[in-house]
Order: C-alpha cells, then structure tokens, then sequence
C-alpha cells in the first residue's frame, strides 16, 4: 500500500495522523466511519466489547472473527501472536484490501469488566499498527464507548484521541 496523499486526505489519513486508536462516542459517527472505511475497501472486524464479561469473551470473538487456528492459547501473548500471523495474511485478513480495521463497539463496558486486558489489547493494535506501516500495510482501531468520557492510558506513549467531530468535550456531552 502507497503512502497517503497529504493533499487529498481520506479518512483513514485523518484517522491515523494523531494515533491508531481512534475513539468514538455517538454511535452515528462511527457507523459512518465504518460505511466510509468500508467504501475505500478495508476490511473492517466489528467486535462486540459490550458483550465481553471477560478476557476469555475478546479471545473467543476475535478466534472467531479472524479464523484462528485451533491451536490458539486464548491469552494475551498468543493474541499477539496471532495478529502478526493476521497482519502477515496467513489467516484472517484479505492482502487484497486497502488495510484491516478493528472496530469495538461499548468498549467502556469491557475496560470496566477487564481493565487491564482492554489496555493491552490496544496497546497491542497500536504496536501492530506501527509495524503494519513499516511494510506498506494499514492497521486502524476504532472504539466506540457508550460513556463520554473514557479514561484510557496512553497506548504505545500516545494517547488516543476522539474524532474530528467530537473531540470538543462539549460534541460528546450534549453541552
């Protein structure tokens, strides 16, 4: 994958400049996201984080999402394991897409359940996405989060930040 045009930005150009976790809070902007990611040709995995009552729930949906091997640990280090099978296209992602786009809706229900497993697990995207840039390839990270305010430390020393819309405290709030 080339380079993007810094005088024609797209989406994901906009979306990657700041970090490689982007957050969202209204669930408009992100379906849009989603439909225009989606309309560039990304392969974009939707993941169910509200519905993860556990570490053992991200393993399950993302076996399940990116065809796994059966051999798969279901822990953090096999999870990484695995995305650099993922990103190297030996299983679960299509090298004929623009990039690959992990988008988690109710995130904050998973970092309240696990919060140090919801940390590493974008703490691990975002070295994944840096490596995927290394060789041409595109990772982004899209996390929607029912509260406003999701506290989330820094990700690989950046922090994650909310999308051109909402980045104003007062465009998630209502104020």
């Amino acid at each position: 994958m080339a380079a993007f045009d810094p005088t024609a930005p797209d989406l994901a150009y906009r979306l990657l400049r700041t970090s490689p976790v982007t957050l969202y809070h209204r669930p408009d902007l992100f379906a849009a996201a989603i439909a225009q990611l989606r309309a560039d040709g990304y392969q974009v995995v939707e993941l169910q984080a509200a519905a993860w009552q556990s570490e053992a729930d991200l393993h399950r949906e993302f076996a399940a999402a990116l065809d796994f091997p059966a051999y798969y640990g279901r822990n953090l280090d096999a999870l990484n394991d695995c995305l650099r099978d993922v990103l190297a296209f030996d299983y679960g992602a299509s090298p004929e897409a623009t990039g690959l786009v992990f988008a988690f809706h109710g995130y904050d229900h998973f970092t309240t359940t696990s919060p140090a497993a919801a940390h590493t697990l974008l703490d691990l995207l975002t070295a994944h996405s840096r490596t995927a840039a290394l060789t041409g390839h595109r990772l982004l990270t899209l996390t929607q989060s029912d509260a406003p305010d999701l506290p989330l430390p820094p990700l690989g020393a950046v922090q994650p930040q909310w999308n051109d819309t909402e980045w104003l405290d007062a465009a998630r709030r209502g104020d």
